[in-house]
């Protein structure tokens, strides 16, 4: 039996449909921007900071793909063409034989050393300037407790 959807009134519509355009507008610019100034893909960037910043360049794989909310076929697949251009390594995991862990190589540190800071000034001039410090703060907060509700959702 399928219930009634529960529609969108006409003001949640509008807050979610600008709040969708001003994610894919920024995330495009901002991937556009990176392939642009490095010739690394966003999905490049995205794993390299995940390895770098969160992970002290290594990761175990599901944990990196955990960490970047993508499916393990699709880091598989992005693993693969970084480690085919030296950016991340593979290593085996000696106390789980069916492990592994992808580090960044000494190729994938300078890569992100060279794009994270015209990274930063793309972010800071399309985002951050936009906004007040009470603004980013708010925006703070909301993305915190949505993230949060998210977590006691089902997938």
């Amino acid at each position: 039996m399928n219930a009634t959807p529960r529609w969108l009134t006409s003001e949640q519509k509008a807050a979610w449909d600008s709040f969708i355009r001003m994610q894919e507008t920024l995330i495009g610019r901002l991937s556009r921007r990176i392939q642009a100034d490095s010739g690394m893909s966003a999905s490049d960037y995205i794993v390299l900071v995940s390895l770098t910043e969160r992970g002290g360049g290594r990761m175990r794989f599901l944990e990196l793909a955990k960490s970047v909310e993508w499916e393990k076929s699709r880091m598989s697949h992005q693993v693969g063409r970084m480690r085919k251009r030296g950016l991340v390594a593979r290593e085996e995991c000696p106390d789980d034989g069916r492990g592994a862990f992808i580090v960044a190589t000494p190729a994938g540190y300078r890569a992100i050393g060279e794009a994270a800071p015209l990274h930063v000034e793309h972010v800071r001039r399309l985002f951050i300037e936009a906004l007040t410090q009470e603004e980013l703060d708010t925006l703070a907060r909301i993305s915190n407790r949505v993230l949060a509700h998210m977590e006691k959702q089902p997938d």
